[in-house]
């Protein structure tokens, strides 16, 4: 059954670094937190609607917040195994995984929300269930991206075996591949393809979508301080108490955050899957 689908200031972020490097440097503390960002979705878009809350936070902790992702998502996948950022926003199996294995600690996670992946087709090519898959080329953002990946993969392993598998750069490369017709099919999640251009997301439909889980993980390295993570939850926290937070929360497809805690991806750890 088919399902209806409903700048960057590179110049200030090179002066934040060098700011952040100078003061550690002299003070042993850290001045500047690096927040990356998991690269489901292009840089510019990641930067345009994830540095201004940055913004609200940096204010909110009085330390200055400076954004940060990869040109991919296995390449941020490496930085996070090499602690590269202070706090870091990644999907569910990153947390289990690398991000554990690196120390990273849960920080904060969205309110009330679950990840479900789904696979969509093109809404001209009349796929009416995910067995009809079985031999297409069908498009995923990365090996280790959960829900997009993983989860339906998973799926499609027992409903369309013998399909083919490409993994491209983000949620957007897939969603464009599938809607100009070069895979019969690709895995993303509800929040991403959501988040497309409405030109675009007219021309996908959702064939599957998947059961929830405890969605993306905001993180925190563990050179980042007790005391800067308490100020960080309270930060989180208060951002949807004022209407200025509730719109920069609007754009990167949220309503709030909630306390995160380790054990609450213990759901993901018993799937067992996608093994590293």
């Amino acid at each position: 059954m088919k399902l209806g689908v409903g700048w960057v200031a590179p110049m200030i972020f090179g002066l934040w670094l060098s700011c952040s490097e100078r003061a550690v440097a002299e003070s042993g503390e850290l001045s500047v937190l690096t927040f990356g960002i998991v690269p489901q979705q292009a840089s510019e878009k990641l930067a345009r609607d994830w540095v201004p809350l940055m913004g609200l936070l940096s204010n909110a902790v009085g330390q200055q917040i400076r954004f940060a992702t990869a040109p991919n998502i296995p390449e941020f996948e490496r930085r996070l195994s090499l602690g590269t950022y202070d706090i870091a926003y990644m999907n569910p199996y990153h947390f289990i995984t690398v991000g554990q294995e690196a120390g990273y600690r849960a920080l904060v996670r969205q309110k009330n929300h679950q990840l479900r992946g789904i696979i969509v087709v093109s809404s001209d090519l009349r796929f009416e269930s995910v067995s009809e898959l079985a031999e297409h080329s069908i498009a995923f953002p990365a090996p280790m991206a959960f829900a997009a990946t993983l989860i339906t993969r998973s799926h499609l392993n027992t409903q369309a075996p013998g399909y083919k598998t490409t993994f491209v750069n983000s949620h957007d490369s897939v969603y464009r591949g599938v809607a100009d017709g070069l895979f019969a099919a690709g895995g993303g999640i509800v929040r991403t393809l959501q988040d497309l251009d409405s030109d675009i997301q007219s021309k996908l439909e959702v064939l599957w979508l998947s059961p929830g889980y405890t969605s993306h993980a905001i993180a925190t390295h563990p050179r980042v301080s007790d005391e800067a993570r308490s100020q960080l939850v309270s930060a989180f926290l208060a951002v949807g108490d004022s209407e200025s937070g509730r719109s920069l929360l609007s754009a990167i497809g949220m309503s709030g955050f909630q306390p995160a805690d380790d054990s609450d991806w213990d759901d993901v750890r018993q799937l067992d899957i996608g093994k590293r």
